[in-house]
């Protein structure tokens, strides 16, 4: 396969590296800074917190999953890519894409059991529980995604082999099939299915925490409870609006013009590694503190 630049600015490939390799550099050491600060404070050893790390985890994956073709292509001018590490590497995107969503599941969770379970929270989401549900949503993702490598390698390849991304999605790849890939389409509308199903789980949890907020009586109390699900309602808007947007823009926008794809792609893939652990710090007086610790 050929993996393609920003269409309109190929001759500036080099200077187009400069922006990504400044996201790169933002989302592995933010991400990278809430891991050391998680796992370096004791106090820090709490459900709420080791599902910001498995985000930051998932945030570091899906970054490093397409620095090694992006490099290439912007700064080396390397085109090429083979087809058995084009699919790694969209297994690869797809995956940790996948474990965000199942992460923020996750994590909704965790924030409707402490708004409207305080009592039972600690008995809920002991250690052990948080690492199964960990473990859970690694087999769920990895084994939801085998079946799309088994029927990429069904399929032939006989029409233009370039892409529409320095990275591997299989929404592009498919387009590539001089067969029916009815099939595959299908199986990769089920995944959007299943992340959809993730969205409305969440919507559903945020609407028994504010139910339950309503009910408290202080102001002030409301305000506490609701402070501690910012960050977690911004992280799903900035992961499931690009989604939505760049399924929508794959399956309906045959006709738009190819930088939207583009765009669509790069913010889907690099806007939510930069933002949340800007988000997280920020709004989380516990890591706020832990960071100036480890400055310190």
């Amino acid at each position: 396969f050929l993996l393609a630049g920003l269409p309109g600015v190929a001759q500036f490939h080099h200077w187009v590296f400069l922006p990504f390799g400044l996201m790169y550099l933002v989302a592995v050491l933010g991400n990278g800074t809430i891991l050391l600060v998680v796992r370096v404070h004791r106090q820090l050893h709490q459900p709420m917190y080791y599902f910001l790390l498995m985000l930051a985890t998932t945030d570091l994956g899906l970054t490093l999953s397409t620095l090694p073709t992006v490099l290439r292509v912007f700064w080396l001018g390397a085109m090429e890519i083979s087809f058995p590490a084009c699919l790694i590497q969209m297994f690869c995107i797809h995956v940790f894409s996948f474990m965000e969503s199942s992460v923020l599941l996750a994590m909704a969770f965790d924030r409707y059991v402490a708004i409207c379970c305080p009592l039972r929270y600690s008995s809920i989401l002991t250690s052990a529980r948080v690492a199964q549900i960990g473990l859970g949503i690694i087999c769920r993702c990895t084994l939801s995604l085998l079946p799309l490598i088994c029927l990429l390698t069904w399929l032939p390849f006989c029409r233009s082999h370039v892409l529409s991304h320095p990275y591997c999605l299989h929404q592009d790849i498919i387009r590539l099939a001089c067969t029916d890939a009815t099939l595959n389409s299908l199986y990769g509308l089920t995944l959007v299915l299943v992340a959809i199903l993730d969205f409305v789980l969440i919507a559903l949890s945020y609407i028994m925490i504010f139910r339950t907020v309503l009910g408290i009586t202080s102001r002030e109390e409301q305000a506490k409870a609701l402070n501690t699900c910012v960050s977690h309602f911004c992280a799903v808007l900035i992961f499931y609006i690009p989604l939505a947007g760049l399924s929508i823009i794959h399956r309906y926008g045959r006709n738009a013009p190819p930088i939207s794809h583009a765009v669509m792609a790069n913010v889907y893939l690099f806007v939510p590694p930069i933002l949340n652990p800007i988000l997280y710090s920020m709004k989380s007086k516990a890591i706020c503190k832990g960071l100036l610790g480890l400055l310190c």
